[in-house]
């Protein structure tokens, strides 16, 4: 990606503003007036920024290269605005843009030496200077008041060309063999670490796909950090479920959590249980599931897969959240379903199996064709198939009516198929139960009929009833 970055850049910039020649004592540097314009302003902190046309970092000895790579990080502490006025300070923008590039490649190309406290903590003040100050924000701001933009301005942050170099510059020092935990950690600290987590609320996918790789490397290097960042996702969830039912990096968070459940050690915290209860299974009753239900279901069949005991809850909860009148949401619960049920152990399923059938009775009678088809491939599943053989007294009588209406009477031809084979296999597993089931149906048709036919005889005689009196 950064030598992407790097390939569309010209090969020289204007000397002007890079060589150290005299024409520089001509005419003011632009980047000179844009930082006293900027420091009067109170946009940024400006007093350590060396006002010096800087040169390059591989035109200068390696005593001078930490001392201008400073310079260079402070000089990036200028924000541009991308937004109301884009069109302004654009040389400037444009030297911004290399030097971001050229400390990244100072990053990636230093030798084996630890960086500095003074490195951290500049470093770190350049990227708060970028991703946590007020110009990052109004583009936000600007779709959030209802401003007209263009097709793509709703998704794309303009000052994208800035930003994605500056998260790179975040990405490989947080990855960086030479960053010292122990001293980064006074910097990275909570309050940045919130910030950042914020950040996942942006509408540029660009941006939440930086994001989430940068949070797994803050995790993974930081261990001080994780129980926060646990914690504050925690709450992050818990407000989008319970409060606004709108953020945009629900997927990328859930992504991130399903390496993070992958590593949790056994056997589980009582907290990760919680986690599980209270924030991932009610995350199924929102409308907007569709946009990361794939990850979400990732997480809750990690923590099925590492305590089995934890199958009648999930289970118990997808059913307490079942959609009702959402056939395209059905469909994704009964995939998540049957992922949970191959991990499913025997005594677990026994818990929830009759409520579970209900509801597979409930798809199977579904008009909508495509929920009643997923439903019955649960059948061409082995350890599915086998778990119901185990127990197919409690669970055939309850699913069979509905394969043998489907079997006579559903619309869509498919269907009827599929019901046939699975029916098939019902009757070679236990022909006996299933002849006492076919049986029990018949009898209760003939009893519907006959209350109906009754029900029609009585509602005839007060008819007659009534228009007797009538006269």
């Amino acid at each position: 990606m950064f030598k992407q970055i790097l390939g569309k850049l010209p090969k020289k910039p204007s000397a002007k503003f890079w060589d150290n020649g005299e024409s520089q004592t001509q005419e003011t540097n632009p980047v000179d007036e844009v930082l006293s314009q900027r420091s009067s302003n109170g946009d940024t902190n400006l007093d350590s920024v060396s006002f010096e046309v800087l040169p390059r970092l591989r035109d200068v000895s390696i005593s001078e290269k930490q001392e201008l790579f400073l310079k260079k990080l402070r000089l990036c502490c200028v924000v541009f605005d991308f937004v109301v006025e884009p069109q302004q300070n654009l040389k400037e923008k444009e030297i911004k843009r290399q030097t971001l590039l050229e400390v990244v490649d100072y990053v990636i190309s230093s030798g084996n030496g630890k960086f500095p406290e003074v490195v951290i903590q500049e470093a770190t003040k350049m990227i708060s200077a970028n991703l946590f100050s007020n110009p990052h924000q109004q583009w936000k701001n600007k779709a959030s008041e209802g401003v007209e933009m263009e097709e793509d301005e709703g998704s794309l942050n303009p000052s994208w060309p800035h930003l994605q170099i500056v998260y790179e510059f975040l990405l490989r020092i947080v990855a960086s063999p030479n960053t010292d935990a122990k001293i980064s950690k006074k910097y990275i600290d909570h309050t940045f670490v919130l910030k950042l987590l914020d950040l996942f609320d942006s509408e540029d996918p660009r941006e939440r796909e930086y994001l989430k790789t940068i949070l797994h490397r803050i995790y993974g290097r930081f261990m001080v950090h994780r129980p926060f960042i646990r914690k504050t996702m925690n709450n992050i969830l818990y407000d989008f479920i319970f409060e606004t039912g709108k953020h945009s990096g629900i997927a990328e968070f859930l992504e991130v959590l399903g390496s993070i459940i992958n590593g949790f050690a056994l056997p589980l915290k009582e907290e990760h249980k919680l986690f599980l209860t209270r924030v991932l299974i009610p995350l199924h009753k929102l409308k907007c599931l569709p946009s990361y239900h794939q990850q979400l279901s990732y997480c809750v069949i990690q923590f099925v897969e590492k305590d089995c005991k934890l199958a009648d809850t999930v289970i118990r909860g997808l059913l307490k959240y079942w959609p009702v009148t959402n056939s395209a949401k059905e469909i994704m619960f009964l995939n998540e379903l049957e992922e949970i049920l191959e991990a499913t152990q025997l005594a677990e399923f026994e818990r929830c199996m009759i409520p579970l059938s209900r509801q597979i009775a409930q798809c199977l009678s579904s008009s909508h064709f495509q929920v009643a088809e997923r439903a019955l491939y649960l059948w061409n599943n082995d350890h599915v198939t086998n778990l119901v053989r185990q127990n197919s007294r409690i669970i055939l009588p309850i699913v069979f009516p509905a394969l043998e209406k489907n079997g006579s009477s559903h619309w869509n031809q498919a269907v009827k198929n599929l019901t046939e084979n699975v029916l098939k296999v019902l009757s070679d597993t236990n022909p006996e139960l299933f002849e006492e089931c076919l049986r029990k149906f018949q009898e209760d048709q003939q009893k519907a009929e006959d209350t109906k036919k009754k029900n029609g005889e009585t509602w005839k005689q007060l008819e007659e009833i009534v228009a007797s009196m009538a006269k």
